[in-house]
């Protein structure tokens, strides 16, 4: 070779990264006299620059030509062989370091791959670590284990890496890899028996989980197993067979996975047995029958789709998987397996490190693990009805799907290439380093060398290419689960999907759809025709089934779509929003299946929907409120047509509201300041009106009071309210106000297409028997002279409410001598709120209620913390002023801070009462019915816990952390409270 052919230019060209020592490890092989045509370097040059890390590959060669020079050239005289060393030496340093310590394994690459089966390799693994049965004696045994595993890598890799189209020997290389596990987990086991002398009482079985279990292994990954054991023979007991088993067991786990200077083989992981990492690690097989039958949750048999015998007793392996198959092919009927596995399949994707989501070619959206979810779920669906889908392998199981036209052709064509493509990467980082890693490279070197392990040029190449799969696997996702269902019940002609409406009624019952025929009929009428509104469901529908199968009550969201969709057909703007208007969609989705609240606002007034296009409207000024209110009152001169059209205002703005808290745009304050400012521009308006219709009416200020006045009204609150006038000489203006306010609450209580608005005045001065309206001064000497302990509690929560400001803010600040006293509370009125809450206690609590299950009245619940903080507003109020406030997390907050309440007390009282108001609207979300208890019905139970942020499968947490923040919130009120620590 010319020293001008061996220029940095001409390295660098060919896909050399460091010239210089590849320079001088082509001088070495020029040297070693390796003999024709290996002496002159441009051979090479030639042969190692297809190689994914060419300098790798001259290293090594260059290393064995140094400390095995006729080994090498022995091998150099074979035909191909040149070409096995160096892609092997390319693409994985440690099986190129082997290759250097171990130069009598080059034999492996002289000579074209064959196939070995497992008993081929389990022989091979046998004799390698001396053992003449899987239980004989064992003579330094583990390092040749590890050994053994790194020559039949060598073998494998090679094969691997010279294959013309290796996303096709994907196949092969996978279940030789899975081939070479069982026998290492043999030999593992022959290891065991050496170090377990009592062996030959136990009868134990691996049973292979995972990718190991569907012979689709990888080069380097846990292998999950599960073991059970069974007595061998009639003089062992089960307890014994088992305790000697885990012996086994954990002697064979320690073979696998212990390092040492030959390195590792793999961890061994188990923890897919019943129970996980905290149940025992051997179970008989009557153990593994009732936990199976009992206790195990859905996902457990989704795992168990892959299950087969490995090693040991392979008889008894396969009497477990005859044990749990009909289990498996079952459990697609079971409530929530799909909300569940979803969730479980969402956990893994949020629990990915940020700093690792993006490089995530396994976990990630749109990777491996979304592929072999979307194929498992369809076999669970659909396998129990059809044996052909009874397979363990993602690849061959997608085949049957396609095949039994349960997938489209195309669709599973193109999947296939994603799973076939995102493996092949995975396994090429994998064997770069013989590392356990599904990471793409973060580095410019490190992707490149991927690219060229794959046929690619440049980093950005593959990277690119890897993205794009991703993006198609997030797309086939939806298209291969739910199309099927659109075309076999719109009948569109398809030359590929042809589900039988069994086969269509099981995927929805799947999906969490309680009546698969009425879902099939509201698919039907909403997507079949030649309209272009029709056309646009078809698109939609795929999708829309997905996202209403996130939520616990999937046929309400599908009825309702269908209810607002035919309201809305004759509206161009409402399906092509749908459509383009990015998450507007899935918003919707989310809407229709989780709220029936706002699916009865959303049905009253169709148009709201457009608000979902637009983020930024889904917060609104309150001045703009009230001047849209103002607006509409002066635009009808009719009363009744005036106030129509305040309270068609009003359902717009809770529909507003519910949207920003459904969507997690507005947490629990900001929703509590939006109906409250949304009650009190409705008062106002309705005061407007009423104003018309009673000459020389004075003005009317409101107080609010309550959670109105505190500014945290639910869904469900009325608005506690007292009426108020100024001082005057005329003695019609009490008669004349009352007039106007027993018309706006007869107006804004009325029933009709849109939501009530109740105004209760039971805590004016003398309760129901006072007066309606009274004057500032009537009030003023009514606190003074006459009101009761209740009252001034009351009147902690006493605000601005609508009408003239001037004028309840001079009522407010005549009371606060009243509501905040400057010596506290006597100990007589500490004794009478006592009795008055102790009363309360008996007489509201609902009968048939579990008080635990009261958030408001219940031990620890709203009402509990409320009275606690208020009593401490009146004891301590006149020299504290953080505690001169309305509400109630601000009081709390202002006590933690002058050391009323200790840290752990406020975070208990906050905690509880953050969560009871959150259950309440979600109470009232969900069912569209004010409920202050956990509902009774599991649905609606679900969907609750579904509003709060809980996964499917997790509902039972939302009841346990109530029961757990209301017992630290009682304790806090019977210390505070009901103890005596106020002064």
């Amino acid at each position: 070779m010319s020293e001008n052919s061996a220029s940095r230019g001409d390295l660098v060209r060919r896909g050399f990264m460091h010239p210089a020592a590849a320079s001088a490890h082509l001088a070495l092989l020029a040297e070693a006299g390796l003999g024709e045509p290996w002496d002159d370097p441009s051979t090479w040059v030639e042969a190692s620059a297809g190689a994914a890390d060419p300098d790798h590959a001259l290293e090594v060669v260059a290393a064995l030509a140094g400390t095995a020079r006729e080994r090498l050239r022995e091998l150099l005289d074979t035909p191909g062989a040149a070409a096995r060393l160096v892609a092997v030496a390319g693409a994985s340093q440690p099986l190129g370091q082997h290759l250097i310590r171990h130069p009598e394994d080059l034999a492996l690459l002289a000579t074209p791959y064959r196939r070995r089966h497992r008993d081929e390799l389990v022989a091979e693994v046998l004799d390698s670590i001396g053992a003449n049965a899987p239980a004989g004696p064992v003579p330094q045994a583990p390092d040749e284990l590890r050994l053994a595993n790194k020559r039949a890598l060598v073998r494998i890799a090679a094969h691997d890496l010279t294959a013309r189209e290796p996303d096709r020997a994907l196949d092969t290389v996978m279940a030789e890899l899975s081939d070479l596990a069982d026998a290492i987990m043999t030999g593992a086991f022959a290891i065991a028996c050496s170090q377990v002398p009592d062996h030959a009482r136990t009868r134990l079985a691996v049973i292979a989980m995972g990718k190991c279990g569907a012979r689709e292994l990888n080069y380097i990954s846990d292998i999950d197993v599960i073991f059970m054991a069974e007595p061998a023979d009639g003089d062992t007991t089960p307890e014994q067979a088992v305790a000697i088993a885990t012996k086994l067991a954990a002697a064979m786990m320690r073979a696998c996975s212990a390092h040492t200077p030959t390195g590792t083989i793999w961890q061994v992981d188990a923890a897919l047995r019943p129970e996980g990492n905290a149940g025992q690690l051997v179970r008989t097989t009557a153990g593994m029958k009732a936990y199976y039958e009992r206790w195990a949750s859905n996902w457990e048999f989704q795992a168990l789709l892959k299950a087969r015998p490995m090693a040991g007793d392979l008889a008894l392996g396969q009497q477990f998987v005859d044990l749990v198959a009909p289990m498996v092919w079952q459990v697609s009927e079971r409530d929530g397996f799909m909300a569940q596995t979803q969730a479980m399949r969402k956990r893994v994707v949020d629990h990915i490190p940020p700093k690792q989501a993006a490089r995530e070619i396994k976990l990630g959206v749109g990777g491996l693990r979304d592929t072999e979810f979307t194929v498992q779920m369809l076999q669970l669906v659909h396998g129990k009805a059809d044996d052909r889908l009874h397979l363990r392998g993602t690849i061959e199981s997608l085949h049957a799907l396609k095949d039994a036209t349960y997938v489209g052709r195309a669709d599973a064509t193109e999947m296939e290439q994603a799973y076939r493509f995102q493996r092949l990467l995975e396994h090429r980082v994998q064997l770069h380093k013989l590392r356990r890693t599904h990471l793409m490279p973060d580095d410019p070197d490190g992707l490149r060398i991927l690219a060229r392990g794959v046929g690619l040029r440049t980093g950005e190449e593959v990277h690119d290419k890897w993205r794009a799969s991703a993006r198609a696997v997030q797309r086939l996702h939806q298209r291969v689960f739910y199309s099927p269902l659109l075309e076999t019940v719109a009948q569109i002609p398809t030359a590929d999907v042809k589900l039988t409406p069994e086969a269509a009624e099981a995927r929805l019952k799947a999906l969490g759809f309680a009546d698969p025929q009425a879902a099939m009929r509201h698919i039907q009428a909403l997507t079949t025709g030649v309209t272009r509104a029709s056309d646009i469901q078809r698109q939609l529908m795929p999708a829309m089934l997905g996202w209403f199968a996130e939520a616990p009550n999937p046929d309400a969201g599908l009825l309702a779509f269908r209810q607002i969709s035919e309201a809305l057909k004759s509206s161009p703007w409402y399906l092509r929003a749908l459509r383009d208007e990015g998450q507007m969609a899935s918003t919707l989705a989310h809407i229709l299946s989780s709220s029936r609240y706002a699916v009865d606002l959303l049905k009253r007034n169709p148009e709201s929907v457009e608000m979902l296009a637009k983020p930024v409207e889904l917060t609104r000024d309150p001045e703009r409120l009230h001047t849209a209110m103002h607006s509409v009152v002066s635009r009808h001169q009719q009363s009744q047509e005036a106030i129509d059209a305040v309270r068609a205002i009003r359902r717009r703005e809770l529909f507003r509201v519910a949207v920003a808290d459904l969507t997690n745009r507005a947490d629990l304050t900001a929703v509590g300041h939006g109906l409250t400012d949304l009650a009190s521009a409705t008062i106002c308006a309705a005061l407007e009106v009423a104003h018309r219709e009673v000459p020389d009416a004075p003005p009317v200020g409101v107080v609010s009071m309550g959670r109105w006045g505190g500014q945290e009204t639910a869904y469900s609150s009325d608005c506690d309210a007292m009426f108020i006038i100024d001082d005057t000489d005329d003695p019609e203006a009490v008669h004349k106000a009352t007039q106007v306010v027993t018309k706006v609450r007869k107006w804004l209580n009325a029933p009709g297409p849109d939501p009530a608005l109740e105004i209760d005045t039971d805590l004016r001065p003398e309760g129901k028997d006072g007066a309606m309206v009274r004057t500032l001064g009537s009030y003023r000497a009514y606190y003074d002279r006459w009101s009761a302990t209740w009252e001034a509690q009351a009147l902690i929560r006493a605000g601005y409410g609508a009408g003239p400001v001037e004028l309840v803010t001079a009522l407010l600040t005549s009371i606060d001598p009243i509501r905040y006293p400057a010596e506290g509370l006597a100990k007589g009125q500490l004794t009478e709120i006592r009795k008055l809450k102790a009363r309360m206690e008996r007489e509201r609590m609902p009968r048939g209620v579990d008080p635990k299950r009261h958030v408001k009245l219940g031990p620890g619940g709203l009402v509990d913390i409320e009275w606690t903080i208020q009593l401490l507003q009146l004891q301590h109020g006149a020299r504290i002023p953080g505690l001169r406030t309305t509400s109630t997390l601000a009081a709390l907050a202002a006590a933690d801070e002058a050391e009323l309440l200790t840290a752990s007390q406020h975070e208990a009282l906050r905690e509880a009462w953050l969560l009871a108001s959150r259950i309440r609207n979600a109470n009232m979300l969900s069912r569209a019915r004010a409920s202050d208890a956990f509902p009774s019905d599991a649905r609606e139970r679900g969907n609750v816990a579904h509003l709060l942020g809980r996964q499917p499968g997790r509902i039972g947490k939302l009841l346990d952390d109530w029961m757990k923040a209301s017992r630290r919130a009682e304790h806090v009120v019977n210390t505070v409270f009901w103890g005596g620590e106020t002064g």
